[in-house]
């Protein structure tokens, strides 16, 4: 036996909600003007929304337009007032006090941002890290992937029905590989156990939220060949009885969550959030490239699974650095010889990355960034940064 455990939170989770919130800021600015710089932090604490950080952009939304945004990303989330749950248990969006303190981005870092050759200097130092496996169909670690699957699905029940269950769901999946060997090699054998914990309303017995959440898990869609409902270890709401719930109980912060938000500690994360930021913080467009370029070395048959570090300098435009670890899976390649190749082939400069995914135009046709901040920051095959474009350039090594 040799088991890895990755967890997921909805977008009900106040941490969520606080990226959630950031990111809709980052969307509503971005869509009026390409070229601001937002850098928007959260905190939720009980009815308290409270906003900090640096923007510069010619788009100066009034304090009430920060709280419409607020609240519309609220509603989406799922607390639209939700008359069966009462405001002691769930936060009601009516009942929000929203702060404003954000300040102009310091001209120290503005001048080796903006560049007069157009080029982006990074927006901070940092390193970044993008990860892939086969395990699944979309290149992702297997127990985050079915967390996901489960959290989404519990989470999607609860938007449809209020009157059962809330929207501050967490999700965990161990996976048993067998052996470290197979763990090493992608090889993953069976869910060993399943833990949901969902919110339900008080006139629901615990027996009954059990047996509800268990029928969701069956029908969520697991591999039949890892999942056996007579054999996995499930634990539903193990406490017992769960109501109250929302920043009513439990603080949110933007940038809490990396490791759901990224590959569910198969990987190492890198050094800041993505949620908050526009495209010119490497923390969010490092990881999308090197996620790109993880996915695209992995689905070209390089290796089975894939590292890849980037790592700037404030104001400078190319990395100081960037690797490759394929962790020993490697097929018909070494990582000298691909972190070479990626460093020469490809530019990974902030303008580069902005442009190939459009970084600098979030838009309801192409991603919104608060979707991203509730759906994961990688493994969503609608994500630009997803896209296996790049195989047949990989298959010229």
């Amino acid at each position: 036996m040799y088991l890895f455990t990755s967890e997921v939170v909805s977008p009900g989770h106040p941490d969520k909600c606080a990226d959630i919130i950031a990111d809709s800021i980052v969307d509503a600015i971005l869509s009026q003007d390409s070229k601001a710089r937002v850098a928007s932090e959260v905190f939720v604490a009980g009815k308290h929304i409270v906003i900090g950080g640096e923007i510069n952009s010619s788009v100066n939304l009034s304090h009430q337009e920060y709280r419409t945004i607020v609240k519309n990303a609220l509603a989406k989330i799922g607390y639209n007032g939700n008359p069966h749950f009462s405001k002691a248990q769930c936060l009601h969006p009516d009942d929000i006090e929203v702060d404003v303190f954000l300040n102009q981005q310091s001209p120290d870092i503005n001048q080796g941002v903006d560049q007069q050759s157009g080029e982006i200097g990074a927006g901070d130092q940092g390193i970044m890290f993008g990860f892939a496996s086969c395990e699944t169909n979309n290149l992702m670690p297997a127990a985050i992937t079915y967390a996901r699957v489960l959290c989404d699905k519990v989470y999607n029940y609860a938007l449809k029905n209020p009157d059962k269950l809330g929207v501050d769901i967490k999700t965990q999946v161990t996976i048993d590989y067998g052996t470290k060997s197979n763990f090493e090699n992608c090889k993953p054998e069976k869910i060993h156990t399943i833990v949901v914990s969902a919110p339900s309303v008080e006139s629901l017995k615990i027996e009954e939220v059990r047996d509800l959440i268990q029928g969701l898990i069956d029908d969520a869609g697991l591999p039949k060949e890892l999942y056996d409902k007579d054999k996995t270890i499930i634990y539903i709401n193990p406490t017992g009885r769960y109501v109250n719930h929302s920043s009513l109980h439990d603080s949110g912060l933007t940038g809490r969550k990396l490791i759901v938000d990224s590959f569910g500690g198969y990987s190492p994360i890198g050094g800041g959030a993505q949620s908050s930021k526009d495209y010119t913080k490497v923390d969010r467009s490092g990881l999308y490239a090197a996620r790109w370029i993880a996915k695209n070395i992995v689905a070209a048959g390089l290796a089975k699974k894939c590292i890849v570090q980037l790592s700037y300098a404030i104001g400078v435009a190319k990395p100081v650095s960037v690797s490759v670890d394929c962790m020993g899976t490697n097929i018909n390649s070494n990582d000298d010889k691909l972190s070479e190749f990626v460093y020469e082939k490809f530019a990974l400069t902030p303008k580069w990355i902005t442009d190939k995914f459009g970084l600098d135009k979030p838009s309801k046709d192409t991603f919104l960034y608060s979707n991203v901040a509730a759906k994961g920051q990688v493994g969503d095959p609608s994500y630009p940064w997803e896209k296996l474009d790049a195989v047949e350039i990989f298959k010229q090594i």
